[in-house]
């Protein structure tokens, strides 16, 4: 049993499945954005972290995020901060939850679509279950109390990840500056201890910092343009070029252009090739010559189609959303605004949204699903190759993110 003031209950509300394909393999609080995922602005807070996910990401969250289950602890703290997984991690947001946490006093701030932070009292039963109970029970207690006039973002559909990344890049990273231990070698360059960078490198910090996380390895002949961020132990492949707003995790490996995007831990995009205004999640792989679209020819606004739900996105510039585990041919071309779902293998021209677990090659007329057992043995190879272990949890989520993309795939594959 934990004894503390406070402790932090974050939360996925029945709203994240619309956060599909990013969410399928990964807690909402595990999104990165802008260089930052919402569980990191949680740990700053030093509260005990408590989760409430969906029933197959449990033993993940416990591993791989050391976040305790709310379901199966006993927790005798006075008050609870309750905060919501879809929140946008903005050091607006970081305030605020500093601000409600420390606070003497029991209030919420709300978001349109429900409760995004709210601190009550630990006498408060909550189920521990994630989805519309948590929610809704939530929800009843916090009913008059004070209500927080911030107006904080949260990620409601895909889209929203690329749209906040740009809009928070620079402040998150100078945040990130701030509170690390970076040694400034020029002019808005930033390298933590091992950070190189090889010879003959083009860098323009005129609207951004280039931060360089520990072991980062950036090759000769490469072009830097702030913001930009990578994470531990990731490779920047020669004459590659990063501009507008680059996100990358830790241990990816990264070349060619890429401008204003996001990609996950693990992920490759070794060779020539445009990746723009998108979001790659983990264990991806972007075969050479691999370009998106980001813009339309009519230079017009562009709207997502998610499952039968098409969203106005009001950005003139948005690329791809890409599933955990994907994988792209040599010379795949990916059609402006387009959602592939996880552990799919595209090849082609990608002209329409792919379902998971499928290969898409409908240049040439063949689609055809891909068996989970096909994708765990992929994914041991991959983890093989970055002296990774597989454990029976991350084969189990392969077969649980097959058994719930099915939906996606019923109907689908005859008509792609």
């Amino acid at each position: 049993m934990i004894e503390c003031a406070v402790i932090i209950v974050v939360f996925e509300d029945d709203n994240v499945v619309d956060l599909a394909p990013i969410t399928t393999g990964r807690p909402a609080y595990g999104i990165t954005c802008a260089s930052y995922r919402l569980l990191d602005l949680l740990q700053e807070l030093q509260l005990p972290i408590y989760g409430v996910v969906r029933p197959h990401l449990k033993e993940l969250q416990s591993l791989d995020y050391q976040v305790l289950d709310f379901a199966n602890h006993k927790v005798a703290g006075e008050e609870i901060l309750a905060v919501n997984a879809r929140l946008a991690p903005s050091r607006q947001c970081l305030s605020e939850l500093k601000r409600i946490s420390s606070g003497a006093s029991q209030e919420c701030c709300l978001h349109e679509s429900g409760v995004a932070i709210a601190k009550l009292s630990s006498a408060v039963s909550l189920p521990g279950d994630a989805g519309i109970a948590f929610h809704q029970q939530l929800q009843t207690h916090v009913d008059g109390h004070l209500v927080s006039k911030e107006k904080l973002a949260m990620f409601s559909s895909p889209h929203d990840v690329v749209a906040n990344h740009m809009r928070m890049m620079n402040e998150n990273l100078e945040a990130r500056v701030a509170a690390g231990q970076y040694e400034q070698v020029q002019d808005g360059v930033f390298l933590a201890p091992g950070a190189t960078i090889g010879q003959y490198a083009a860098i323009d910090t005129s609207h951004g910092p280039i931060v360089l996380d520990r072991n980062v390895k950036v090759g000769p002949f490469c072009y830097l343009s702030g913001p930009v961020y990578a994470g531990p132990n990731t490779r920047v492949i020669e004459h590659a070029a990063l501009k507008d707003g680059v996100s990358l995790g830790h241990t990816v490996k990264i070349g060619g252009e890429v401008e204003a995007s996001v990609i996950e831990a693990y992920s490759n995009k070794q060779h020539h090739g445009f990746l723009g205004h998108s979001y790659l999640g983990s264990w991806i792989n972007l075969g050479a010559g691999t370009c998106n679209s980001d813009l339309k020819n009519t230079y017009g606004t562009i709207n997502m189609q998610y499952g039968a739900k098409r969203s106005a996105t009001g950005m003139q510039f948005m690329g791809c959303i890409m599933g955990d585990y994907t994988k792209t041919a040599i010379n795949t071309g990916i059609f402006t605004g387009k959602v592939v779902g996880v552990c799919s293998m595209l090849y082609g021209f990608v002209t329409s949204n792919v379902p998971s677990f499928v290969n898409y090659a409908r240049l040439f007329g063949q689609t055809a699903e891909l068996p989970p057992e096909v994708m765990i043995a992929t994914q041991q190879r991959m983890f093989a190759r970055r002296n990774v272990v597989q454990r029976p949890c991350d084969q189990q989520l392969i077969h649980d993110m097959h058994l719930l993309t099915e939906g996606e795939r019923e109907g689908q594959l005859g008509a792609l």
